[in-house]
């Protein structure tokens, strides 16, 4: 790991960040995973004038891409309230797709189009917008503190950014109190849905092995495809709960079946299927692992299961966070947010393990898309969103 420090400045009444213009610079760095192509550098330069501190936290592993990362904060003393996301960005795909450049942000008929533009750019330009005005309103000898927290790896493999800048914070003895992430959670409109939770995530690679043969002497044979597929009309049909009253019912999906076998006249000697269940908080990794073992073991022969867990499920109560964005997206747009756990993974299912944590974003309808944009209208609400949410979280 190596680190590079940039201490902030006093913040000036003209240094005020302008969301849109910090979204579009952003918007211009070619940050797809795991390139950061400059997206960090933009952000800490934003700022630094405010008073942050950043840190530049490189990390690497072994097999894994290395991954550029900041830590911002403002303040050193009083409850820490952190924004977290992720500056890199999905690949743009078809470029002759895009009625204009995926990264040139362009603005057009009141839209701000580019790759990341939702997912997640534009929020963390809100971030840093919110906290400039928050700053800059703050008494003398306010007591209190406000993070930054950016990952360079979200959208990868999600192993050398916020898990390694967690441990980082957790060796230096500093804490979070209250996490806001800016995922894109609007379905229809700005701040008509939170997330208080995600799903798990359990990926299974079942490989099933027999005797391979001629299809006309079966007996001589033992055909792993005829098992397999058995033990996966098994796994699909099977419930494995009703859901609660924050989750949904546990799904099990499967995503693929390989046997490679070009001859219809050969049995294969090896059958192999890949699926995915998303569970909610009855489950574990753990506890979906013994359960899948148990339910296969009756076909018997020789079979295997690899299991990866991505990511645990877990729910933020909802009066420990949820009342304070709800309330703030109440005081901006006038609505009130259905609290969700719906999606995929994010870093999140991280940050849950060492404080109430809660994703509110921007409306993800384009998000990973082609000529993927978002309101400017929107980030100027969400701007607001989070400026207020800062109000009430420090004035608690």
């Amino acid at each position: 790991m190596t680190m590079e420090v940039m201490a902030g400045t006093a913040i000036a009444g003209d240094r005020l960040i302008d969301p849109v213009e910090l979204a579009r610079d952003l918007l211009r760095c070619p940050s797809v995973t795991p390139a950061d192509a400059g997206a960090l550098g933009v952000l800490a330069a934003a700022l630094g004038p405010l008073g942050f501190t950043c840190h530049r936290l490189d990390f690497s592993a072994a097999g894994t891409p290395d991954i550029t990362n900041l830590y911002a904060r403002w303040g050193s003393g009083g409850r820490n309230f952190c924004f977290a996301g992720h500056t890199d960005v999905v690949p743009p795909g078809d470029l002759a797709g895009w009625s204009v450049p995926p990264f040139d942000g362009v603005i057009q008929a009141g839209r701000l189009y580019g790759r990341g533009a939702v997912d997640m750019k534009g929020a963390i330009a809100c971030f840093a917008a919110a906290a400039g005005r928050f700053i800059a309103a703050a008494a003398p000898g306010f007591d209190g503190s406000i993070s930054l927290l950016i990952t360079g790896d979200e959208e990868g493999p999600a192993i050398n950014g916020t898990v390694k800048m967690l441990e980082w914070l957790a060796e230096r003895g500093e804490r979070l109190d209250a996490c806001v992430v800016g995922e894109p959670t609007g379905a229809r409109l700005l701040g008509d849905m939170i997330k208080i939770g995600r799903r798990g995530s359990l990926t299974g690679m079942l490989t099933v092995d027999g005797i391979g043969g001629h299809v006309a002497y079966p007996h001589l044979a033992d055909n792993p495809v005829h098992r397999l597929v058995a033990m996966l009309a098994d796994l699909t049909t099977v419930e494995l709960d009703q859901g609660n009253e924050h989750f949904p019912a546990t799904t099990l999906q499967v995503s693929t079946v390989d046997v490679g076998n070009p001859a219809s006249n050969v049995i294969p000697a090896q059958a192999r299927a890949v699926f995915n269940i998303r569970f909610n908080n009855l489950w574990t990794g753990d506890s979906l692992t013994a359960w899948l073992n148990q339910r296969l073991a009756p076909f018997g022969g020789r079979w295997s299961l690899d299991v990866r867990v991505s990511g645990e499920a877990f729910l933020t109560p909802p009066g420990a966070l949820a009342p304070l964005l709800s309330d703030a997206i109440d005081d901006v747009v006038g609505r009130r947010p259905e609290l969700s756990t719906t999606g995929g993974t994010s870093d999140a299912r991280f940050i849950s393990r060492i404080c109430p944590v809660a994703e509110l974003g921007l409306v993800g309808q384009t998000m990973h898309k082609l000529d993927e944009a978002v309101s400017l209208d929107d980030l100027t609400a969400l701007t607001g969103i989070y400026h207020r949410m800062l109000e009430r979280y420090f004035a608690a």
